[in-house]
């Protein structure tokens, strides 16, 4: 049976090579469509860096930069500020990756060597994706040869032949998209005559008086001075809410103030739906079934950011945006030994109190909106061996020169507990946290005990945990964290993430855990898949392919045996099939998993990793499901329609049918970490071998045959083609519901169009590339027919660019950050250019 690729696979096999044995025989990539390193440089980061920075990074002068810069052809040289610049430093790292030293990498970034091994070591494994340092010389600022001016003077005439005024389009700044997700105003829909608008019911709750505000500025941007009354009740006891709405008054009672939001936020759904504030008369009820739904922000940013708020990963508009996608929780990153401080370990919690109070103005923020926040504990988290230099009787298990804190010591226990108990004390309203038990980081002594879902997991070389079961021990360590999060909240949510639990160790631990604690498990885990008579079956996330799978489904029943209840983790909007838009436009297939999880009777959804944040089409239309009573999945669809594209909405229902037939046959198991789904037509086209292994997500090469998995090159090539074709339709389809759609949803609209026609061009252009490395291997190669190929990647990478340029989302997701920039796709010209010389050889 043929099997992709997992990120779990790729983890232990990049682990098992120290890093630093990998650096010693790693080469950089020489790209020989630029003159000099000193061009590319220029080139590479006129985008991503300040101009002084680089020339720091050159030795020499701005001047020199800029002059360089505009002779090969490149716009006008922008100022990024500091927002941007501390989004985009994964981006900077990668493209500096094969060029620049650790010395002058820190330099260009302002950083030290120190921060930089931090960031590889701890910013979502990103030493693993970026693999091995390649020893690269150092690049300084040189004046240019004669033949080198000749080279830079063509590089110039390529991108005006190709670009043309294009080149200079402003379009949005990169990570503009932070601005319009914390921009509280509401597009005008339908101004209307003027008018006293609406008013309010005098209310005493300072809550429901600011969520009515809220609504009447609603109304007044959205519709003009449009007439009514609005009252919010919330009664005790009652189960969801009830809207009643008589002429212009609208009534709105529900039990507790999440119930509320999500009744006003069904009200707007309905205005925006008509393009009118005048609802019909009538009674509508709503009770929830699904809780909690949470997930990541689009933009957050690794590191520690409850001591950064400036870095604020859930501004308030972008709170209420989530909450109207029916969104009700938020997930960040906690890291116990800096959130609370202990006896026993002096050294832990500094800074504890700022991030506290962080993170208890976080809560309340959010509250405001009906969502509730979550935090994700991957605990406890392995130390050096000096930390237990006097604690031998802690250590743990080791892995890459840490060790865990071993928690069959009782002292480890008890600080876990406490730890959790001053921070919910600290912050009783918390919604929660979930943990993760088998993962990237080495936490507990078995999380990387050989196993990761194939068999029950050893504890290796720790002397207590290596003679005991692993459920036994995660029990203990489950239920510490129970009591812990308890001493300050009785409410809060304890949810355990199954994610790599093999199936001999889920009903033993499920059987030992309070049973007020809850799991969660990858719903599409493990559905079969076919393709060319090759069996298959999904590794982890997938929209392609709607769950649940048997995995999910056989521990949900485990969990339900013992009288816990389940939540489903979801890609609603977007997974690693393609991460570089914010959201994949196939709501009909994102219904058909919500029809599927109705069945299975789940309680809750986990709906994002850190890809898929945003309030998209797609969480409006699983919205529908979150509650009862649920319409059908046409009435769902129509109404998000019209919501975002008013007369246009019958051409977008069916574009979205469409892509949603055609996104079926995307071939899942693929290797999807590493083939160039992501970059699309910025991944480079090499005449030759690099000899490079692709790296996780951020590398792909030229490794085709390790992009196919286990299918046969040929047919990923067919798939891709297949789906690409498939898709193209509804291209024609979105711009006809564009083009219908009124002024004030224009610009919702052409961003839908966008981020189509991005998904259509990555597609096509990984067809392309898979057949041209296929045909590179072939002992005699169709020359001609890969000229082809490349000038097809020029064409996409030249529509794409105005994509890119326009849009800042394009190619954006928030622990990779940019995977390519729009100077990326236009570099992708200069080098399939080389790439046709080479083949004309």
């Amino acid at each position: 049976m043929g099997r992709m690729l997992d990120r779990r696979e790729f983890l232990a096999a990049s682990a098992a090579i120290p890093l630093s044995a990998q650096s010693a025989v790693a080469q950089p990539i020489l790209e020989t469509h630029f003159p000099n390193r000193m061009c590319q440089f220029v080139w590479r980061n006129w985008e991503l860096a300040n101009t002084g920075r680089m020339a720091a990074t050159l030795g020499t002068s701005a001047r020199n930069v800029l002059r360089l810069g505009a002779a090969m052809g490149l716009p006008a040289k922008r100022l990024l500020h500091e927002d941007q610049l501390r989004r985009i430093y994964v981006t900077v790292i990668r493209q500096n990756w094969h060029l620049l030293s650790e010395s002058q990498l820190v330099l260009l970034l302002g950083w030290d060597l120190r921060r930089l091994a931090f960031t590889l070591k701890e910013d979502d494994f990103l030493d693993h994706k970026l693999g091995p340092k390649p020893a690269c010389a150092p690049v300084v600022y040189a004046p240019l040869t004669a033949a080198e001016v000749r080279a830079v003077a063509a590089i110039r005439a390529t991108v005006r032949d190709v670009f043309g005024p294009e080149i200079f389009r402003i379009g949005e700044d990169r990570c503009g998209f932070v601005a319009a997700l914390s921009d509280a105003r509401n597009p005008p829909i339908r101004p209307g005559a003027a008018g006293k608008g609406f008013t309010l019911a005098s209310i005493e709750d300072p809550r429901l008086r600011r969520a009515g505000e809220r609504f009447v500025r609603f109304v007044r941007e959205s519709f003009g001075g449009a007439e009514g009354r609005l009252t919010l009740v919330l009664k005790e006891g009652m189960a969801g809410s009830r809207t009643a709405v008589e002429g212009t008054s609208i009534r709105i009672e529900a039990g507790d103030m999440a119930e509320l939001m999500q009744a006003i936020y069904a009200v707007q759904d309905r205005m925006e739906a008509l393009e009118s504030p005048e609802l019909p008369a009538g009674v509508t009820q709503q009770r929830t079934v699904w809780s909690p739904r949470y997930l990541y922000s689009y933009f957050a940013l690794y590191g520690d950011p409850l001591m950064e708020p400036e870095a604020d990963p859930f501004p308030d508009a972008y709170l209420e945006k989530l909450a109207r996608a029916g969104i009700n929780g938020v997930w960040l990153q906690g890291v116990l030994n800096t959130l609370a401080p202990s006896k026993a370990f002096p050294e832990f919690g500094n800074g504890s109190g700022t991030r506290l109070k962080n993170l208890r103005a976080l809560v309340q923020r959010a509250a405001e909106y009906g969502v509730r926040v979550y935090l994700y504990l991957n605990e406890p988290r392995a130390l050096p061996a000096s930390f237990f230099a006097s604690r031998s009787e802690m250590r743990g298990s080791s892995f890459q020169n840490l060790f865990a804190m071993c928690t069959s010591n009782a002292t480890v226990l008890e600080w876990v507990r406490e730890s959790l108990g001053h921070v919910f004390r600290a912050v009783p309203d918390l919604g929660g946290v979930f943990t993760i038990s088998m993962s990237e980081n080495h936490t507990n002594c078995f999380s990387h005990g050989g196993a990761w879902g194939v068999k029950p997991p050893t504890a290796g070389d720790c002397p207590r945990c290596s003679k005991r079961k692993s459920w036994d021990t995660l029990a203990e360590l489950f239920i510490a964290m129970r009591d812990g999060v308890r001493k300050g909240s009785a409410t809060a949510e304890v949810i355990h993430y199954d994610w790599g639990w093999p199936e001999e160790m889920v009903e033993p631990l499920l059987s030992k855990l309070p049973r007020d604690t809850r799991i969660v498990s990858i719903s599409e885990w493990s559905v079969p898949v076919e393709f060319g008579g090759i069996r298959s079956a999904v590794g982890e996330y997938s929209i392609s392919v709607a769950g649940p799978g048997p995995r999910a489904t056989r521990n949900w029943a485990a969990a339900s045996r013992v009288g816990m209840t389940n939540l489903a983790k979801v890609q609603f909007n977007n997974t690693w099939e393609i991460s570089a838009v914010p959201y994949i436009p196939v709501p009909n297939l994102v219904l058909a998993h919500c029809e599927n999880l109705r069945k299975a009777g789940i309680s809750g959804l986990m709906a994002a990793w850190t890809c898929g944040g945003y309030p998209s089409p797609n969480l409006q239309a699983a919205k529908a499901y979150y509650f009862d009573p649920a319409p059908t999945a046409a009435a769902t669809l129509a109404r998000v329609a019209r919501q975002r594209f008013g007369a246009g909405a019958a051409y977008a229902t069916r574009a979205w049918e469409t892509f949603s037939e055609a996104f079926k046959s995307f071939p899942y198991g693929v290797a999807i970490y590493i083939i160039p789904v992501q970059h699309g037509p910025a991944n480079l086209l090499r005449a030759r071998p690099t000899g490079h292994k692709p790296g996780m997500i951020l590398f792909p090469h030229d490794a085709v045959k390790a992009w196919c998995g286990k299918y046969p090159p040929e047919l990923v090539e067919r798939q891709f083609t297949k789906l690409a074709s498939l898709w193209h339709p509804g291209l024609a389809l979105l711009e006809k519901a564009v083009a219908a759609s009124p002024a004030g949803k224009r610009r919702m609209a052409a961003m839908d169009l966008a981020i189509a026609r991005t998904c259509y061009h990555h597609f096509q252009s990984v067809a392309n590339q898979v057949e041209f490395y296929r045909l590179r291997e072939e002992r005699s190669a169709d020359k001609a027919r890969m000229r082809e190929l490349v000038r097809s990647e020029i064409e996409l990478a030249r529509v794409q660019f105005a994509v890119a340029r326009e849009w800042s989302v394009i190619g954006y997701e928030a622990s990779n950050h940019y995977y390519y920039t729009p100077l990326d796709l236009v570099e992708k010209v200069l080098n399939c250019q080389r790439t046709l010389e080479e083949l004309s050889d």
